[in-house]
């Protein structure tokens, strides 16, 4: 009589819908709970929107401001609705060094070895980074009233939201597949970098691009930041909303397609 081989491996066994749902609640839960242990770790999310919006106001609103006609009252409504595009992409970079320290400390083995969904541990992992984000949107937004930002468009303000949203989770599978294939979380720190560095001054988040050299204005054209920015001041404080609207979800979607089988298939594979 031969003996009946077992699974051994959660990629044999299809898992229902309903149990990738439930796994993935059951992460994001250890997650949260894993930042309630370690509150430091939202340090970034809380004192980075405080820091950019009274470094660039105060700094560079009078001047930027006097270049868009007005001062620096002109420049706060111009640069807080770039200012939630930056974050959409800044704080997803913490997705995949969160990741690569999951791996290095093991964690991540002991996942593997569970009778669970593999794409549930990814899932949960951007579910958090977007929580994440979304306080640090919400204090962003607190910092910016308290500058002189004028809501007139809550309507506006939460379709931006939900773009940023949007455009971070496609953001995020690019940095966890840098997070299984890099080494270290310091390693995974440093790609971001010098990805996130020329994306967002290459950009209109912080100053117009008309005043940029020709060559410069033709990268912020194609910058998917810079249409995140532009639909974000479309919509909270007025202006064409339709182009740079679609060309972002465009971007969303693409990275996604490409970016998310590459994850998973890293994940996967990953010895």
């Amino acid at each position: 009589m031969s003996a009946t081989t077992l699974p051994t491996s959660t990629d044999d066994v299809r898992i229902p819908l309903r149990g990738h749902l439930r796994h993935t609640g059951a992460l994001v839960r250890r997650n949260l709970l894993w930042i309630r242990q370690d509150p430091e770790s939202m340090a970034d999310a809380l004192l980075m929107p405080v820091i950019f919006t009274l470094l660039f106001v105060f700094v560079f609103g009078g001047s930027i401001g006097q270049a868009l006609g007005g001062g620096q009252d002109q420049y706060v409504q111009y640069v807080i609705p770039g200012m939630i595009a930056m974050m959409s992409m800044t704080l997803s970079q913490g997705v995949g060094t969160g990741f690569s320290q999951d791996f290095n400390s093991g964690v991540m083995d002991r996942f593997r070895s569970l009778p669970i969904g593999r794409g549930s541990v990814l899932f949960a992992k951007i579910s958090v980074e977007l929580l994440r984000m979304l306080f640090a949107t919400a204090v962003l937004m607190v910092v910016a009233v308290l500058v002189g930002f004028d809501i007139t468009n809550w309507g506006g303000l939460l379709a931006t939201v939900a773009l940023s949203t949007v455009f971070a989770s496609s953001i995020m599978w690019v940095f966890l597949t840098l997070g299984v294939v890099m080494k270290s979380a310091q390693s995974v720190q440093a790609m971001g970098f010098l990805v996130l560095f020329p994306l967002q001054f290459g950009s209109s988040i912080f100053a117009p691009t008309g005043s940029m050299p020709g060559w410069l204005q033709h990268f912020t054209d194609y910058n998917p930041l810079s249409t995140l920015a532009d639909a974000a001041r479309g919509l909270m404080v007025g202006g064409p909303v339709a182009h740079d609207l679609w060309v972002t979800l465009g971007w969303s979607a693409a990275i996604t397609a490409v970016m998310a089988p590459v994850a998973i298939h890293k994940f996967k594979t990953k010895s």
